[in-house]
């Protein structure tokens, strides 16, 4: 067997990690012969809820879970990480201005940046998954200067899974046929889902989306709005956000960096922007298409840009430009 490795959870009392325990601990994400430790991080009151999900963890009986530590103490918690999946973040209250969420969120993700750098491993691989997830994730990598940028992403995946399925049901195929979707920018309602490299597998053959959908006024339209808006409608039906669905993207984000993305293929993450062929402007978390390799992501270049996409493009860039100084701003306090 291998060596066990170490992963942190943070906001692992919350309800996107009871969703997400179990899929990690069974080996959906490492390799189903990849043992590995599981670190809880979450706030001190949450700590008697932690303690039931480590039973939980432990009735389940895992082969490959050799140990559960729940804390919260982040230099217990980052200590000599392979992965860390940074969940907990401060949630938007009633009345509260975005400024102030982000003013909350950057003195989180310093924080836990400044324990990524002393004491994780330099080769850990970091996925923010707490709002506003791009400019959180910046803060993180910021504020870890000894960890390479490029082992710092963003969950836009279930972004990406979202946009899947829509296609799919249109199409009437399963979500498996359809490939190449790509969330552009921001994890937030100017987010870009762009359909115009997407393959559709119909009776065997890849087909481009517009053709397998045959409906332009749909995809250039409430396609679009319904994956943006998608996570609101969530909890507007469920009074409560994406816990499912946000933990199988989690799971999807992470085995491909650790296994890497199909051969041809390409999907949607956050990821440092300098030095990108697309015109976004340097030093952001952006949402761009990815290959993976070797646990290595790179964004794939030479893809056509038309004048609608160019427009959406930028303006999911203008936001998270006005996002970063803001919350870069607070970074000195």
């Amino acid at each position: 067997m291998a060596e066990p490795i170490r992963v942190l959870v943070t906001g692992a009392a919350g309800q996107i990690a009871y969703s997400l325990l179990y899929s990690i601990a069974k080996g959906d994400v490492f390799g189903k012969d990849q043992p590995l430790v599981l670190v809880l991080l979450d706030i001190t009151p949450m700590l008697p809820v932690l303690e039931g999900v480590v039973m939980e963890l432990q009735d389940c009986a895992l082969p490959l879970l050799r140990e559960v530590i729940p804390t919260d103490k982040e230099d217990v918690a980052f200590k000599d990480l392979d992965a860390a999946i940074l969940v907990g973040s401060m949630p938007r209250r009633e009345g509260m201005e975005r400024k102030d969420l982000l003013k909350a969120n950057v003195a989180i993700f310093k924080s836990q940046g400044e324990a990524l750098d002393k004491y994780a491993k330099k080769t850990v691989k970091v996925l923010v998954v707490g709002n506003p997830a791009n400019t959180n994730c910046l803060i993180a990598a910021k504020s870890a200067p000894s960890i390479p940028k490029e082992n710092f992403s963003c969950l836009t995946r279930l972004d990406h899974n979202r946009a899947c399925s829509q296609v799919a049901m249109r199409c009437g195929i399963s979500a498996n046929g359809v490939k190449n979707v790509i969330i552009w920018g921001n994890h937030s309602s100017t987010q870009y889902p762009d359909v115009h490299h997407c393959k559709v597998i119909v009776q065997g053959k890849d087909v481009a989306a517009f053709d397998a959908v045959k409906d332009d006024a749909w995809l250039k339209g409430e396609f679009i709005s319904t994956v943006q808006q998608r996570g609101a409608a969530v909890i507007k039906a469920r009074k409560l956000s994406s816990a499912m669905s946000a933990a199988k993207a989690i799971c999807d984000h992470m085995r491909d960096i650790w296994t890497g993305t199909t051969e041809g293929e390409f999907i949607s993450m956050g990821v440092y922007s300098s030095g990108n062929s697309y015109g976004v402007p340097e030093d952001l978390i952006y949402s761009f298409p990815v290959s993976i390799k070797d646990k290595t992501w790179k964004i794939v270049d030479g893809l056509a840009i038309n004048d609608f996409s160019r427009a959406k493009m930028d303006a999911t860039a203008a936001e998270l430009v006005e996002e970063r100084d803001t919350a870069v701003s607070f970074l000195g306090v």
